[in-house]
């Protein structure tokens, strides 16, 4: 049957009770579905602390932080969604602020190692041309 474009549900048959046979007396049963629900996403909160505290370029650290406060607090009123979609923000302010503190701390290391062997006192040193004296 169809009514307004929709289909209606067809009903499940059923069968007359027997004579003599009650509701009462058939066995009553419930059926009760029960539904997996999914792992709630991770929100990097210890991550962030750490990256606040330790490698906080650009203030990215600081961001991490409160997004990652902000997708426990989504995660604790059970809106998945929402905590999924703060966490991965956290996640990748916390990639980003990691590649940063690692970069900066490798230029750091680059400029002290050039700066004991050298290396740089040598660029800064006027250089002598015996033609035109020094430049």
């Amino acid at each position: 049957r169809r009514r307004a474009g929709r289909m209606q549900p067809s009903l499940p048959p059923y069968e007359v009770l027997p004579a003599g046979v009650s509701m009462e007396d058939l066995p009553r049963s419930t059926t009760v579905l029960v539904e997996d629900t999914p792992p709630p996403p991770r929100d990097h909160l210890v991550w962030s602390i750490c990256t606040t505290l330790y490698g906080n370029v650009c203030c990215l650290g600081l961001l991490a932080l409160a997004f990652s406060v902000k997708s426990r607090d989504r995660k604790v009123l059970r809106d998945y969604s929402g905590a999924l979609s703060y966490s991965s923000t956290a996640k990748c302010l916390n990639i980003v602020a990691l590649v940063l503190n690692v970069v900066f701390v490798v230029i750091i290391i680059i400029v002290v190692a050039l700066a004991t062997s050298g290396v740089i006192t040598r660029m800064n040193q006027p250089h002598y041309d015996p033609f035109s004296g020094p430049t």
